[in-house]
């Protein structure tokens, strides 16, 4: 992903229609300039996450005006001001809370834990030729392992290229989040024991055996009351905001412009 240049050769002139909130123009200097805080593959992409971030805060200044407030204040402090006063957000209740918990009891589960040991057969992910041949490799000692004519530690110690082969393979405990993802995702869902089958990866290929698996227990309410009490009212913050703006949008008038809005910086 790609930071879109600020210089004079790539402003996006004459690609885009003209943005105004009201009779205000969005000028596209600082729509370019701000474009490098909203890196995308595509220059129209950036443009567009540019000019709408533009637009919300323009909406929000034209209405600190409207409420008359000091213009002695800097520019954040006049939109926190307008947020504080017109932003009307409820607090969730605790009926709210035990609903949500109820509803999603697999969010609300300690982390399984498991002790993995592993042989990673390494190849580059671009070099097709070894990667070909260290699967192979790995399909012929999986074999030897699942026909008891070889040990784990011993094959490790061989041909792993993992620094864990000194500790005959062993990886330690491991849980959700602490390896990459097209490791864990399929490591996360075995059972004790040796696997069947190789797992690859962008370092190679991997022989996996789990060695304990602990599973994760039921978190009680009361230990996550106060992480559910801040996810609702997030929630419910970022819809009210999106519907105030909508309005502010639509009293002042957008152009140029689609202001569907995402889950931005000055949506939080």
């Amino acid at each position: 992903m790609q930071l879109i240049p600020t210089g004079e050769a790539n402003k996006p002139r004459n690609q885009f229609p003209p943005v105004y909130v009201g009779e205000t123009l969005i000028h596209e200097d600082d729509i370019a300039r701000e474009m490098q805080h909203h890196p995308a593959e595509e220059v129209a992409e950036a443009w567009h996450e540019a000019a709408r971030s533009l637009v919300i805060r323009e909406l929000l200044l034209q209405r600190a005006s409207q409420l008359q407030l000091p213009e002695t204040l800097d520019e954040e402090d006049r939109i926190a001001r307008v947020l504080e006063l017109e932003l009307n957000v409820p607090d969730p209740s605790e009926e709210d809370c035990e609903r949500f918990y109820a509803a999603n009891p697999a969010r609300f589960r300690s982390p399984t834990l498991m002790a993995v040991s592993h042989i990673l057969l390494a190849a580059a992910p671009d070099d097709v030729q070894e990667r070909i041949r260290q699967e192979e490799v790995g399909r012929q000692l999986l074999t030897s392992l699942l026909d008891g004519r070889a040990q784990f530690p011993a094959l490790a110690k061989q041909y792993s290229a993992c620094e864990s082969r000194h500790q005959g393979g062993s990886l330690g405990q491991i849980s959700k989040g602490q390896t990459v993802t097209e490791f864990e995702r399929p490591v996360l869902a075995l059972n004790e024991g040796l696997n069947p089958e190789l797992i690859e990866t962008r370092y190679g290929w991997h022989i996996v055996r789990v060695d304990q698996r602990i599973e994760g227990e039921h978190l009680p309410y009361d230990y996550v009351k106060p992480q559910i009490r801040q996810y609702l009212s997030e929630s419910v913050t970022r819809r009210a905001m999106r519907q105030f703006l909508q309005v502010l949008a639509a009293e002042a008038g957008v152009e140029g412009v689609d202001l569907e809005l995402p889950d931005s910086p000055l949506m939080q």
